[in-house]
């Protein structure tokens, strides 16, 4: 079956995350990425990562990790000849995706007004820290950045270590899914309707989208959020416990839950227990049913639990390393990974993770490993109709 994006052109011309991931999860559902970098150092991502080695060969964890899939172009945007070049690829584009400053794009004459003349059905995308307008605007964003301004930082961790940044650049990756989502959107109605469309992604209003829950208890109940550590503000219990051996989170967050659990571990006593009896009696007294369930737990460890509770329908599962998450036979189930070997550049096998989605008959996929710098350039101006004098001269002049 057609992938659901096949025949999609994209030119990714961001950079580090948030754009780069955008286009990723466009090129896993079949789009044709064309990533534009800068010639010599190209995205900044390929010297970021925990591998001195691999960033020195411009090849870092961090660009390894979502530009599989995509082809690398060098276009110098600053020279006249690198506009004309990238003008010629916009005319044969279906979308645009920049992570620029706001209005950058605009001193370069390459902004959306300027290309939707060239290719009236472009769907351009602009993510930035804090959109296109706006007081904010202009300032630089980092992921860090807007997790502080979001609000996301104030209620992470506890009364004792909060603020506390997440611990994966989530703001970057909220902008860049809500970035695709936007994009996918633009393209059905551009296929029902005709035209393109400009797409103005914040990163700030992303995140803070996602906060609902939280954002809601503040608008509507006039409750002030506050951090809560592994304790889940609508229920208890509901969190991270201690047992014999390790952490286990348990969401019981149903009253029949509750009364499941306490029998489970022992305590049948405490079901009825005018303390915990109610859902609010047992948030006003979590700390106490907290103590109580801890020691209960005590008797066995946490992935005992985790299959005796699962077993009664009570949702509890171990904290787990990265490493063992990814080693669970659920995640190879659902084949969420996928390796190369061989790749160019790279030293060793190249695993990458796919989409959190499956799609019947054309499921994300990632269809060649992680281009080198510029891997692309020749062949895609060449299928320009760029004459090799041509690209030649293009070289000399300091354009690719």
């Amino acid at each position: 079956m057609t992938k659901a994006l096949s025949g999609i052109r994209v030119l990714d011309l961001t950079n580090v995350l948030s754009g780069p991931f955008c286009a990723y999860q466009l090129g896993l559902l079949g789009a044709e990425v064309i990533k534009i970098e800068i010639p010599s150092t190209g995205d900044l991502a390929r010297q970021l990562g925990a591998d001195a080695v691999l960033n020195a060969r411009l090849m870092g964890a961090s660009f390894l990790a979502q530009n599989g899939g995509k082809k690398s172009v060098t276009l110098n945007l600053k020279v006249e000849e690198g506009k004309t070049v990238l003008r010629r690829l916009v005319a044969t584009a279906d979308v645009l995706i920049e992570n620029f400053r706001p209005g950058v794009m605009n001193r370069l004459n390459l902004g959306y007004e300027d290309l939707r003349l060239l290719r009236p059905s472009l769907v351009y995308c602009a993510v930035s820290g804090f959109g296109q307008d706006g007081p904010l605007a202009g300032a630089p964003a980092y992921d860090q950045i807007v997790q502080g301004l979001s609000g996301v930082m104030s209620i992470t961790g506890d009364e004792e270590c909060a603020p506390l940044r997440v611990g994966f650049p989530v703001a970057d990756t909220l902008g860049g899914i809500t970035a695709a989502f936007a994009i996918a959107s633009a393209l059905v109605r551009r296929q029902r309707e005709g035209e393109g469309a400009f797409i103005d992604v914040s990163m700030l209003d992303a995140t803070l989208v996602t906060m609902g829950w939280v954002v809601s208890n503040f608008l509507i109940a006039d409750v002030q959020p506050q951090p809560m550590g592994n304790n889940n503000f609508t229920a208890a219990p509901s969190g991270t416990f201690k047992t014999g051996k390790g952490l286990l989170n348990i969401a019981a967050n149903k009253q029949e839950q509750f009364v499941a659990l306490m029998h489970a571990v022992g305590c049948a006593a405490l079901a009825s227990d005018p303390r915990f009896a109610e859902r609010e009696s047992r948030k006003v007294n979590r700390a106490a049913l907290t103590v109580e369930l801890e020691a209960a737990l005590q008797a066995r460890s946490a992935e005992e639990w985790e299959a005796i509770l699962g077993r009664i329908g009570i949702p509890a599962g171990r904290v787990l390393s990265v490493p063992e998450a990814l080693a669970q036979p659920q995640v190879a189930h659902r084949e969420l990974l996928q390796t190369f070997e061989g790749v160019e550049g790279v030293d060793r096998p190249v695993t990458l993770t796919l989409a959190g989605f499956k799609i019947s008959g054309a499921d994300p996929h990632i269809a060649s490993p992680p281009p080198q710098l510029g891997e692309h350039t020749h062949q895609v101006l060449c299928d320009l109709g760029y004459a090799e004098e041509e690209i030649a001269r293009l070289k000399s002049l300091g354009a690719i």
